[in-house]
C-alpha cells in the first residue's frame, strides 16, 4: 500500500477526513456531492428503468422506492424517542407524500417507455413549474426576465417532444412524455409545499414523514398488482430505494458545502451520464431533438437558479 493510501486509510479509520479533502474548498466539496448525486439518481434511474421494463408494475416500484428509502432513516430516529417524530404540519406533509408518490409513478412510467436521457431531461423542467408554482400558491413576485426564460424553457420541452408528437403526418399523444412532465410537476409541488413548513421542522422529520405517507398512498395500488419479485428484482427494488435516499441527502450536503450558485449546474451533470448509462445498459442513444431541445431546458434552468441564488440581485429582473 502507497504511503497516500496508507494515510487515508488511517484517517478514515480515525474517523477524520483525509488532508486531500479538507484542503478543498466548500465550492469544490459541494461540486463534488452534487456530482455523486448525479450519478447516484441516474442508477436510481436505470433500476427502476430495468424494473419496470421487465414487468414490475410501476406503483410496486413506487412503494419500494420509500419503504427502502424509510429504512436507513428509522434508527436515527428511534435513537431519539418519539419526539423524533413529532411535527405540527401533517396535513402538509401528506399533500406533499401526494403528489411526491404521483410524481415517483409518472417517473416510472415514463421510464418504461422513454430513453433514460429523455426522462432526465424532463425533470430538469422542476425549475420551470416552481417559477410558476411559486406565484400562484406563495405570491412571489416574478419579473419579465425570469418568465421569459421560464417560457423558453418550456419551448425546449416542445422541441424534445415534436418527433413523438408528430408521427406519420399526423398527430400522437405520446401518453409517456405527458407522464415525464407530470413527475416534474410533482416534484416541483413538493418543492413549493416544502417552502411553506417552517424551518424548525428537522430534515430527517420531513423525509421520515414524507416515506410514511408514500407508503400508505402506494400501498393499496402496489397490492392490486403486486408481482412476487425474483431474488435480482428484490435486490433491484432496494437499490431504487437506497440509491433515491443516499442521492437526496448528498444533494443536501452538496448545498450545506457550497454555494448555490456555484454547486446547482453541477447537477446537469445526469445528463450525460445518463446518455452514457442509457447506451451501454438499453442501447438508447437521443435523437437531435433531445439534445437541442435539452440544451435549450438547461440553459434557461440554470439562468433562473442564477436569478435564486442572488435574489437581491435578481429583484430587479
Amino acid at each position: 500500500m502507497s504511503d497516500g493510501l496508507r494515510h487515508t486509510y488511517a484517517a478514515l479509520r480515525a474517523g477524520r477526513a483525509p488532508a486531500g479533502w479538507v484542503r478543498l474548498g466548500g465550492n469544490e466539496r459541494g461540486a463534488l456531492w452534487m456530482l455523486l448525486a448525479a450519478l447516484g439518481f441516474t442508477l436510481n434511474a436505470a433500476f427502476a428503468k430495468t424494473l419496470a421494463q421487465g414487468g414490475m408494475p410501476v406503483f410496486q416500484i413506487a412503494f419500494a422506492r420509500a419503504f427502502f428509502a424509510l429504512a436507513p432513516l428509522l434508527p436515527f430516529l428511534l435513537a431519539g424517542g418519539l419526539v423524533a417524530f413529532r411535527t405540527r404540519h401533517p396535513g402538509t406533509h401528506l399533500l406533499r407524500a401526494l403528489f411526491g408518490a404521483g410524481a415517483m409513478i409518472s417517473g416510472f412510467y415514463a421510464l418504461s417507455t422513454l430513453p433514460l436521457a429523455t426522462v432526465t431531461v424532463l425533470t430538469f423542467t422542476v425549475p420551470l413549474f416552481a417559477v410558476v408554482l411559486s406565484v400562484l400558491l406563495l405570491g412571489e413576485q416574478v419579473r419579465w426576465r425570469r418568465w421569459t426564460a421560464t417560457l423558453t424553457g418550456f419551448g425546449g420541452v416542445v422541441i424534445m417532444t415534436l418527433p413523438s408528437l408528430l408521427q406519420d403526418g399526423g398527430f400522437v399523444l405520446e401518453w409517456a412524455l405527458l407522464a415525464g412532465l407530470g413527475q416534474a410537476f410533482g416534484i416541483a409541488m413538493s418543492v413549493v409545499l416544502v417552502k411553506r413548513v417552517p424551518a424548525s421542522e428537522s430534515q430527517p422529520v420531513m423525509v421520515f414523514w414524507f416515506c410514511l405517507a408514500s407508503i400508505i398512498l402506494t400501498a393499496p395500488l402496489a397490492l392490486m398488482q403486486w408481482i412476487t419479485p425474483s431474488q435480482e428484482q428484490w435486490i433491484l427494488l432496494a437499490a431504487v430505494g437506497v440509491t433515491g435516499f443516499v442521492s437526496q441527502s448528498l444533494i443536501i450536503k452538496a448545498y450545506r458545502s457550497g454555494e448555490a450558485s456555484f454547486v446547482a449546474p453541477f447537477d446537469y451533470a445526469k445528463l450525460p451520464i445518463a446518455v452514457l448509462a442509457g447506451w451501454l445498459a438499453f442501447a438508447e442513444l437521443p435523437d437531435w431533438a433531445t439534445y437541442l431541445g435539452g440544451a435549450i431546458v438547461v440553459g434557461s434552468t440554470l439562468y433562473i437558479a442564477r436569478r435564486e441564488a442572488r435574489p437581491a440581485e435578481g429583484s430587479r429582473f
